[in-house]
């Protein structure tokens, strides 16, 4: 019984997992390291804040036509090719540091390279993800995703990348690509069989035709519409709240630059709680109230983030929530899984991104436009904006069990 337990998610799953594992340590690596570098190069808060923008900005630009490639292609060597791009260009940002000619334009450069693969790497992740898990698994198997990731990215990549950065500052760029070359090798170890029928049997039609229909799917369905506006509101100041705190930690609360990814285990800590209780917690409490509760407690936790007299108080309330982000998150995810038709899903995931994360440039600018005043206001003005958006959409946000039940037999149908 353990062992059907274990396997229950099907092979090509875990196959998934064990590339985004690779991936997902690479990933923590340069999370502490990027904003480190950032810091040596310039103090300047909008400088460091538009580095920001800089990743985010692909999503505005390219979410919508990678989406509808994804929908096209065989999704397996669109992942490879995702990873592949990022090798490169963490390959080049390696050299600039080791040659000492890396600069604020460099790491720009390499910043919106991977940014933009990494919006055709999440996408086709994405799009793969109900095709592997029937909807009873979605739960668990975002919730597996997400606890790996965080584990590995959070609590041995993060950390360990602030110790090597100190000892040497490319260390951490080379290791992590490093990882980025495994995650290349496991993803062509994905079942070929992936390339679903739906591609090839798809009638020919033009890219741009594809684009519209997508577009439009979304936009008519008015529902899924008003909760991809809802997240775009709160990911706009919450993307505010934390473009900046990386000086926040280093000159306001005094931490130590060896320290920095250690301090930041405790968001990964929190997320990894959450990650694990999310299930459950729909399970006993139902979905939807699970995530009106954790993102109106989310804005709350940031707005008192804000006031953090000292680092154990700050790492208290990332703890707290984290536990809130990470169950709003999967279950959040886990719901457009249920809602979107998977032959729709890279258009209507890449129109919703565009929305969601395109905004998140310009609230990464609002924040270190905020921190040039005070390197606390981007949490309590963003923070409180969140929680008020937050608390006027619970009514909303429980609303959406209907929605799940109304759209299956259409979802079946598209699939057909």
């Amino acid at each position: 019984m353990s062992k059907a337990n274990k396997e229950s998610l099907g092979v090509a799953f875990n196959r998934l997992w064990s590339a985004s594992l690779a991936s997902n340590i690479a990933d923590g690596l340069f999370k502490t390291s990027v904003p480190l570098l950032a810091a040596t190069l310039t103090r300047d808060p909008v400088v460091i804040a538009a580095l920001g923008a800089i990743v985010m900005l692909p999503w505005l630009l390219f979410a919508i036509p990678i989406g509808t490639v994804v929908d096209r292609v065989d999704r397996r060597q669109a992942l490879a090719i995702s990873n592949a791009v990022r090798v490169i260009a963490v390959g080049v940002l390696s050299m600039s540091i080791l040659g000492g000619w890396v600069s604020v334009a460099v790491l720009y450069g390499v910043a919106f390279v991977v940014g933009a693969a990494e919006v055709l790497y999440d996408t086709t992740a994405q799009a793969l993800i109900p095709t592997l898990l029937k909807p009873e698994h979605l739960e668990r198997g975002n919730s597996k995703l997400e606890v790996g990731g965080m584990i590995l990215g959070e609590l041995i990549g993060s950390p360990l990348s602030g110790m090597l950065f100190v000892i040497a500052i490319a260390i951490p760029f080379v290791s992590g690509n490093i990882g980025i070359g495994l995650a290349l090798f496991l993803v062509l170890l994905i079942p070929k069989a992936l390339k679903t029928a739906d591609i090839e049997n798809k009638p020919k039609v033009s890219m741009l035709a594809d684009m519209r229909f997508g577009i439009r799917y979304l936009f008519e369905h008015k529902v899924m519409l008003k909760l991809v506006l809802f997240t775009t509101a709160l990911g706009f100041w919450f993307t505010a709240t934390g473009s900046t705190m990386v000086l926040f930690l280093l000159d306001t609360l005094k931490v130590p630059t060896a320290a920095f990814g250690i301090v930041l285990l405790s968001g990964a800590i929190g997320s990894i709680l959450g990650a694990v209780l999310a299930p459950k917690f729909s399970n006993r409490f139902g979905r939807m109230n699970v995530m009106s509760i954790a993102i109106v407690s989310e804005g709350i936790i940031t707005f008192a983030t804000g006031f953090s007299p000292n680092i154990y108080f700050w790492v208290m309330l990332q703890i707290l929530g984290g536990i809130g982000m990470s169950c709003w998150n999967i279950l959040l995810m886990s719901t457009y899984h249920q809602i979107i038709p998977n032959a729709l899903f890279g258009r209507i995931h890449g129109t919703r991104r565009t929305l969601v994360w395109g905004m998140m440039p310009i609230g990464s600018l609002v924040g270190g436009l905020l921190a040039k005043i005070d390197l606390r206001a981007p949490m309590i003005l963003g923070g409180a904006i969140a929680a008020i958006i937050a608390l006027f959409g619970i009514p909303f946000v429980r609303s959406l069990g209907s929605l799940i039940n109304d759209q299956q037999p259409t979802e079946q149908q598209t699939s057909k």
